[in-house]
C-alpha cells in the first residue's frame, strides 16, 4: 500500500508541477500572440492519447507516455521536430518571426511559474505551520553515527557553531550546509571548543548510508528511565522511573544511545546496573532475554521542541529564502559533480528516489506539498541547465542570436536538439537504473 501512496503522491505532484510549467510557456506566448498548437499533459508519443479536445486553434490532452508535457509552439524547432512546417516561409503569429527578447520570455516562462509556485507553496506552510524545531540550546549532544565518527566526531559533543555561525536549530546539523561538505563545525568536548572539518565529498558517504549515519535526527538523552514496563524484567528486580543507570558491568554509562548500544550485547545473559536514585548508589542484576530487551523506556522530554509562528507577509521571506536554498543546493551539489567532489550516482535521484524520500510512504498534506515546493524549485534549476531541448539551451541559443545579431541556422538548431534528447535520455536510463540499484540495495 505505501508504494501505490508514493506513487500516487510523485504523480499528482509532477502533474501539477508540469501543467503550470507549461502554462507558463503558454500564457507568455499567447501574450505575444504567438500561435501554440498543442499543450499536452505526458506525451502523446506515436499520435497515441489517453485524452484530448480542441478549444478554438489549440489542442489540448493528456498523452500515454508519463515523462513531463509539452506545449507546440508554432514556428520552433522543439521536441516535435516539425521540419516541414519549419520549411515553410515565417508567418507573423510564429515564435520564428517575433524579436528574441520575446521568444526570451516566452521560454523562460515555465522556468518563472516554477520558482513562483515553489516560493507561493513555501510561503503557505510557513504561513499555516510556522516553524518546529529543536533548540540547540537545550540539548546535550550528539549521537554520531559511522560517517560523524570517521570525521572526528564523538558521543555526546555538542555543536554550537557551523563555519562560525551559532546553531540556532537542532536539524541544521544534518541540513544541506553542513552535508554538501567543506563545512567546519564547532564542538563543546568536555567543555573545551574544538573545530572538525566535514570534507566535500562527504555526501558520498551519506548517500550510501543515510544523513543518520552522519548525525542522529534525535539529540542524545541521559540514561535516567522515564518509564518501567509492567510484568518485565526490570520491574522485577526493582528498577524505577526516574532511576540513572550509570554503569553497565562496570562500564560508566551518562547517555540513552550507550544503554541502548552497549545492552544487546548481552543478550541471555545477566547484567549488572549500577544506578542512582535521588541520593542513593544502588546496584542491580538484570537477567536479559534472548531479544536483549530491557523493558525500559528512557526519558525523552530532556529537549522539547518549539513552534514559531509567523504572519502573512513576515511568511513571504522566509519562503523565497527556503526557495533560493533549495535552488541553491542543487546549484552547488552540480558543481561537486561536475568537479569530481562527488560522484555523480550519489548526487543524483530519479522518480524511485523522490517517490521513496520526499514524499515517503503515508499521505501527509504538509509533507506533500512541502516536497512537491522542493521539486517545483529543482525543475526551475533543471530546466535552466544549457542543454538543448531543455529551456536552458533555448535560452543560450537566443542570447547567442542577441550578440550575433541573426538567429543560428536551422540545421545547426535540428542537431542541437537532437544531440539534447540524446543527452536527456541518456540521462534518465542513468537516473532510473541508479534508482532501482538503490532501491535493491537498500
Amino acid at each position: 500500500m505505501s508504494g501505490l501512496i508514493m506513487a500516487a503522491q510523485l504523480l499528482l505532484g509532477l502533474s501539477i508541477l508540469v501543467i503550470l510549467h507549461e502554462l507558463g510557456h503558454f500564457i507568455a506566448a499567447r501574450a505575444f500572440d504567438i500561435k501554440v498548437e498543442k499543450f499536452y499533459l505526458f506525451f502523446d508519443a506515436w499520435g497515441v492519447k489517453l485524452f484530448s479536445f480542441k478549444r478554438g486553434d489549440c489542442e489540448y490532452g493528456i498523452g500515454w507516455l508519463p515523462l513531463g508535457g509539452y506545449v507546440k509552439i508554432t514556428g520552433m524547432i522543439d521536441e516535435s521536430m516539425d521540419t516541414e512546417a519549419m520549411a515553410l516561409p515565417p508567418q507573423p503569429w510564429e515564435f520564428r518571426s517575433k524579436p528574441a527578447w520575446q521568444r526570451l520570455i516566452v521560454m523562460l516562462g515555465g522556468v518563472f511559474v516554477n520558482i513562483v509556485v515553489g516560493i507561493l507553496i513555501f510561503w503557505m506552510l510557513t504561513f499555516k505551520y510556522g516553524e518546529t524545531f529543536i533548540p540547540n540550546s537545550s540539548v546535550i549532544g550528539i549521537n554520531p553515527g559511522i560517517i560523524g565518527k570517521e570525521i572526528g566526531l564523538r558521543l555526546g559533543d555538542k555543536v554550537v557553531a557551523i563555519n562560525g555561525k551559532k546553531v540556532i536549530q537542532f536539524d541544521e546539523l544534518i541540513s544541506s550546509k553542513v552535508l554538501l561538505g567543506n563545512t567546519t563545525l564547532t564542538v563543546l568536548r568536555d567543555g573545551k571548543a574544538m573545530d572538525i572539518k566535514v570534507p566535500d565529498n562527504i555526501l558520498n558517504r551519506v548517500s550510501d548510508l543515510g544523513p543518520e549515519e552522519f548525525i542522529s535526527r534525535m539529540p542524545l538523552g541521559t540514561s535516567t528511565l522515564d518509564s518501567i514496563a509492567p510484568g518485565r524484567t526490570a520491574e522485577k528486580v526493582g528498577l524505577k522511573k526516574g532511576d540513572r543507570i550509570t554503569a553497565i558491568n562496570g562500564v560508566p554509562v551518562k547517555y540513552d544511545a550507550e544503554v541502548r548500544s552497549i545492552i544487546p550485547n548481552y543478550k541471555s545473559k545477566t547484567v549488572k546496573l549500577d544506578v542512582v536514585r535521588g541520593s542513593e548508589k544502588l546496584s542491580y542484576s538484570l537477567p536479559l532475554d534472548t531479544s536483549g530487551a530491557m523493558g525500559v523506556i528512557f526519558k525523552a522530554n530532556e529537549f522539547k521542541e518549539e513552534t514559531v509562528k509567523f504572519g502573512f507577509f513576515e511568511s513571504l521571506p522566509l519562503g523565497a529564502n527556503q526557495a533560493w536554498r533549495v535552488f541553491s543546493d542543487n546549484g552547488k551539489g552540480i558543481w561537486k559533480v561536475l568537479t569530481g567532489k562527488v560522484k555523480a550516482n550519489k548526487a543524483f535521484s530519479g522518480p524511485v528516489e523522490i517517490a521513496r524520500k520526499v514524499y515517503g510512504g503515508e499521505w501527509v498534506w504538509k509533507r506533500f506539498w512541502a516536497a512537491t515546493g522542493f521539486i517545483s524549485i529543482a525543475l526551475a534549476f533543471m530546466n535552466l541547465l544549457p542543454i538543448p531541448a531543455l529551456d536552458g539551451g533555448h535560452v543560450v541559443f537566443l542570447l547567442v542570436e542577441m550578440v550575433k545579431g541573426k538567429p543560428l541556422g536551422d540545421k545547426f538548431m535540428e542537431r542541437a536538439q537532437i544531440a539534447g534528447f540524446v543527452i536527456l535520455l541518456s540521462l534518465m536510463v542513468f537516473v532510473l537504473g541508479n534508482d532501482i540499484f538503490k532501491a535493491v540495495m537498500h
